[in-house]
């Protein structure tokens, strides 16, 4: 339920649009504009990705991504580095479009155990209109040590 302190400071967030000529029915909502998902790599590993719809931009300085529970990592590794933009709302900033994603190492955790990844970020459309900040959260579940596929072409053997 939204209250209307919430429903005042979206507005507020929403008004610059007005200027560009778009309209709320316009935009996509935040989980759209900016999916985030987390995957496992493998036991030893989590992927967390932004998936960022065209006309839109993430702030790489706002995004902060945590994982839970916190001992299965040494934290978080740093975002690759973004697309410099003159922004009109924060200046000179590093922005990403697209895709960006985080190879998270985990440890200790066991096999069919969940880890949690909560995302805070913002970012803009290109029609004026900047998000709040925004949290998303994904799950993974640890898979079973197995062996990690050869991107070799098997080799000759007597049998073929």
């Amino acid at each position: 339920m939204t209250t209307t302190l919430d429903a005042i400071a979206l507005a507020a967030f929403f008004l610059p649009s007005l200027a560009h000529g778009a309209t709320a029915a316009d935009l996509l909502p935040p989980e759209k504009a900016f999916r985030f998902t987390a995957r496992a790599l493998g036991p030893a590993s989590v992927e967390a990705r932004f998936n960022v719809a065209d006309g839109y931009y993430l702030y790489r300085d706002k995004i902060r991504i945590r994982v839970d529970p916190a001992e299965f990592t040494r934290g978080v590794p740093p975002l690759p580095a973004g697309k410099i933009k003159e922004d009109e709302f924060f200046g000179r900033v590093e922005t990403f479009r697209g895709s960006v994603s985080v190879t998270i190492p985990v440890d200790g955790a066991k096999p069919g155990q969940r880890i949690r990844l909560t995302a805070e970020s913002q970012g803009c459309a290109d029609a004026g209109v900047c998000y709040p900040p925004t949290v998303q959260e994904a799950s993974v579940t640890v898979p079973a040590a197995s062996v990690v596929p050869s991107t070799e072409p098997p080799k000759k053997s007597w049998f073929n």
